[in-house]
């Protein structure tokens, strides 16, 4: 069962403005990874559903997390439809993020209260998700620019994105996208680098984290 409500990851989410986000099939490393995140000041992570048997490791994950990480929010991503979402929420997930709208997903984790942030690439989309009760959309796939957020927001200034994909961790291109209007940003690679994890460079990721969440915090403030 989930530790915090849809409502308390929402709030992590505007609050923190980044969510990393990874796979990796070894729990040790995953473990690892977790701590460095949290030592940096992350209190939300994403682990995606990208390979076989990740929801034994998303298990234990979540386990060590509860008893480690107090006030960590681990949520699951890459999930394609409403039976996966269930057996990652029996495991525990805060949150469901999928890739595309999917609205058996959304049913589902609205039956639990749960956080759902579906991809979406169009504006149709992202109304639909809306109806569904998602309160913050994940903008999907990395083609789309800051200038689509605020053309959207014109019209629709109640729309809480997430884009996904096509940012870097740097200052000029957060700064880009969060004067666009974004609530937060999800970073897989382009901030928990498939270097990083090989190298079990732990030390380099926590520093890395902690100056993307400082740059983060100061550009939102600004």
């Amino acid at each position: 069962m989930a530790v915090f409500t849809r409502i308390q990851v929402y709030q992590k989410l505007a609050e923190q403005g980044l969510l990393p986000l990874f796979y990796h099939p070894d729990l040790e490393v995953c473990k690892a990874m977790a701590a460095a995140c949290y030592r940096a000041g992350s209190r939300l992570l994403e682990f995606t559903n990208r390979g076989d048997f990740a929801h034994e490791v998303f298990g234990e994950l979540n386990k060590y997390a509860l008893r480690e990480l107090p006030g960590m929010a681990l949520g699951v991503g890459s999930i394609a439809d409403a039976g996966t979402a269930a057996l990652f929420i029996q495991l525990g997930a805060n949150f469901i993020v999928s890739p595309v709208l999917r609205e058996d997903v959304a049913l589902t984790c609205n039956r639990r209260k749960l956080a759902y942030l579906p991809g979406c690439g169009t504006l149709t989309e992202i109304g639909r998700a809306e109806e569904l009760g998602c309160e913050i959309i994940k903008l999907y796939p990395g083609i789309y620019s800051p200038q689509f957020v605020k053309d959207l927001k014109g019209p629709q200034p109640w729309t809480s994105i997430m884009p996904t994909g096509g940012i870097s961790a740097t200052e000029e291109s957060l700064t880009a996208w969060f004067a666009a209007g974004v609530t937060c940003v999800g970073l897989g690679p382009q901030l928990i680098s498939k270097e990083v994890l090989e190298q079990k460079d732990f030390a380099t990721l926590e520093k890395r984290v902690g100056e993307t969440l400082a740059m983060v915090q100061k550009i939102k403030t600004a």
